[in-house]
């Protein structure tokens, strides 16, 4: 006999579910970071594409990139998150200044979704942003808030986005970044964007 099959059984999934549950489907495999193409390189370009977006637009011409162990850091020196809609940006999908932009016309960035799939499939992430003389951060795990600067505090740092993020190790196993693979990525940045400088543990492209 065949098994039941009623209204019970259809259930919604919130998009950081679906992500979490099929990540193959916004970044590829998952793999261990011995491969270039694996997803925990897919999840730093699409932040690095996103930095690379501000230096396109003539904002900021150094992206910094600091590797710690299993965490990674990116900086750049752009306009900065409007403060007030970081943490749409940071976890709601399909928010964003790139559908059909005057602020991002040559936006090389997934739209709407890139960051927010950084977001949920990382143990620990953490967005900044420093705009006009004001700073505010949010921190997540797994995409879920774990604590939000309430209100943005005052700040001499240059202008610009900061997310530190480590891959889910419940997701993508037991895994290792290899720089060299990073280093490679960002000499082909460098190449296709003159003028930019990437920073990575101190050596520049």
């Amino acid at each position: 006999m065949a098994a039941d099959y009623t209204e019970e059984h259809i259930r919604s999934l919130e998009p950081r579910e679906h992500i979490r549950l099929r990540p193959g489907m916004y970044i590829g495999k998952l793999g261990d970071g011995s491969a270039a193409d694996d997803g925990i390189y897919v999840l730093l370009k699409e932040v690095i594409d996103n930095a690379i977006d501000e230096f396109v637009m003539g904002n900021g011409k150094v992206i910094e990139i600091e590797l710690d162990e299993s965490r990674i850091r990116v900086r750049d020196y752009g306009r900065g998150i409007p403060l007030g809609k970081l943490m749409d940006c940071a976890s709601i999908i399909n928010t964003g200044a790139k559908y059909d932009s005057e602020a991002f016309k040559k936006s090389v960035g997934l739209n709407g979704v890139g960051i927010k799939a950084v977001n949920f499939l990382s143990d620990f992430f953490e967005i900044q942003s420093i705009r006009e003389g004001k700073t505010k951060a949010i921190e997540f795990g797994q995409g879920l808030l774990v604590e939000e600067m309430k209100k943005p505090r005052d700040c001499k740092d240059d202008a610009g986005t900061v997310v530190t993020f480590e891959p889910d190790a419940s997701i993508f196993g037991e895994y290792s970044w290899n720089p060299e693979f990073i280093e490679q990525m960002l000499r082909n940045y460098a190449y296709l964007n003159t003028g930019l400088t990437l920073d990575f543990n101190g050596k520049k492209f």
